[in-house]
Formats: structure tokens, C-alpha cells, sequence
């Protein structure tokens, strides 16, 4: 059963050492690291029986725990576990399970995202969604997901439209305008429903990275209630970058009726 959840970016530059800015892109960078920290933080604090990490692929498959995280690709010197770590032919991950590990280790360490049970972390298991996999697919991956262990934790990693940063920087584009409003609204509202609604034959149009990933959580959510709240939406990089959190509403008043108490 799903009682959390968070939704983050996956673009290479939330990693630090990619970047190195200061200045404006620096702070507009590091508000963005922020909330991603605390969405994960608050994921790990629901004491979940087991965390997914969901994400963008070339195809669909679950990953092993000890999968590698690296940058490589882009010319970035980082890894995760490091290099004299893990065994030689270890498979790799895809870039946005990558930044999923960066920031997981960010809460509980790096042994912890390996997918071993950390100080903070039970249990992680790695998904990857193929770009492409139909509405169908991506809500069935989540109903999987969600019944893998009584209490179900999801960190979903996808980016909103990127055509902006193809064509002319700053430029009007409607269509994905739009599109930013109607993910913005279900992740705020939160709606697993307008979730499953997002059409599979925008990615291409507006370069979305995120919405096969996104329809897996409306499919782990199902009808249950949650609470939400949107903590970053924006294009600071000409791409939309969503970060959100979806809590339970049961786990709410739980933790409310044990604060009462003195217990938390």
C-alpha cells in the first residue's frame, strides 16, 4: 500500500560537482537542491516498510541494488557507490534512478543507496520505465509497486517539458505552458486521476521526461487519500523542474493523534 510520496527532477546539474555556480544560477540551484533534499528527507521520515524509486528508461526492468549511479556520459567524474566499490560489468543505472541514488545518499549516506537497509532507509528497489510505456503500463507497473510491502514509499524522478531549452531561450511556448499547469495542479491537488490523464503523445512534442514516471505514482496512489503539497515548479533552465510531496492522509492523522501523545 502507498501511504507517501515524492516527486523530484532528475537533471545531471542537481549533482554539485557538475556545476560549481555561484551567482544567480548558483542560488536558483540550490533552492531547487533544497526541496528536493527535504521532499526525500520527509519520504524517509514516514518509516516506510520499502522505498521504489521510479524513473525515466530506455526500457522498463527493476534494477539491482547494487547498480551503478554514474555521470560518465556527460563528461562528470561521479559515482555512486565509488569506482573501487563495485565489481567490474556492475550494471548502470539510468541518468534519472542516478540522481534518485544522489539523492537518497543525501539522507542516509551512501551505503545506504546502494539499496541496503541504511541508518534512516529500509529497503530500496530500483525501477526503470521505459519513455515510451503506454498509460496502461505505467499504471499497472504501480499498482505492483504499491502492493510490494504493507507500507510503500515512491520517489519518482521526471522532468516537465524541455522544448524551451532546444529552441530559442525564453521564448513563448503555449503548449507547454499548458502542460507545466495541468502537472502542477495533480501534483498540488493531488490527482492521481489527472495524473493518468496526461497524453503519452506530448513527450516527444515538448521533450517531457517525466510522464510515464508520473503515471506509475497514479497508479501506485490508485483512489486513496492523500495530502500534498508543491514545493518547486519552474523553468529556471528553460526545462520544468516539479518537486512534490504526497503524504496519506491516515499517516496524517496518525502522526498528529502521536504528537498529541508526546510521541513524536
Amino acid at each position: 500500500m502507498l501511504i507517501a510520496a515524492a516527486v523530484c527532477p532528475h537533471p545531471p546539474l542537481l549533482v554539485p560537482e557538475v556545476t560549481g555556480l555561484s551567482g544567480p544560477g548558483g542560488t536558483e540551484l540550490d533552492l531547487l537542491r533544497a526541496a528536493c533534499h527535504e521532499a526525500v528527507a520527509a519520504l524517509a521520515a514516514e518509516r516506510p516498510d520499502l522505498i521504489a524509486v521510479v524513473g525515466g528508461a530506455r526500457g522498463t526492468a527493476e534494477y539491482p541494488p547494487g547498480a551503478v549511479a554514474s555521470l560518465d556520459e556527460f563528461g562528470i567524474p561521479f559515482t555512486l557507490p565509488p569506482a573501487a566499490a563495485y565489481p567490474a560489468g556492475a550494471p548502470g543505472l539510468p541518468l534519472s534512478l542516478t540522481i534518485a541514488k544522489w539523492l537518497l545518499a543525501g539522507v542516509a549516506g551512501p551505503a545506504a543507496a546502494t539499496g541496503l537497509a541504511g541508518q534512516d532507509l529500509p529497503l530500496v528497489v530500483w525501477w526503470g520505465i521505459a519513455a515510451d510505456a503506454t498509460t496502461a503500463e505505467c499504471l499497472e507497473l504501480g499498482e505492483t509497486i504499491a502492493a510490494l510491502a504493507p507500507r510503500v514509499a515512491v520517489l519518482v524522478m521526471g522532468d516537465g517539458p524541455g522544448g524551451r531549452a532546444r529552441g530559442v531561450p525564453g521564448a513563448v511556448e503555449p503548449a507547454a505552458d499548458r502542460y507545466d499547469e495541468q502537472v502542477a495542479a495533480a501534483l498540488a491537488a493531488p490527482s492521481p486521476r489527472a495524473l493518468a490523464a496526461l497524453d503519452p503523445a506530448q513527450d516527444g512534442d515538448l521533450f517531457v521526461a517525466g510522464r510515464a514516471a508520473w503515471q506509475v505514482l497514479a497508479g501506485a496512489a490508485g483512489q486513496d487519500d492523500f495530502d500534498a503539497t508543491l514545493d518547486y515548479a519552474a523553468a529556471p533552465f528553460e526545462v520544468t523542474y516539479f518537486v512534490a510531496t504526497w503524504r496519506g492522509r491516515a499517516e496524517s492523522s496518525g502522526h498528529q493523534q502521536l504528537s498529541a501523545r508526546g510521541w513524536a
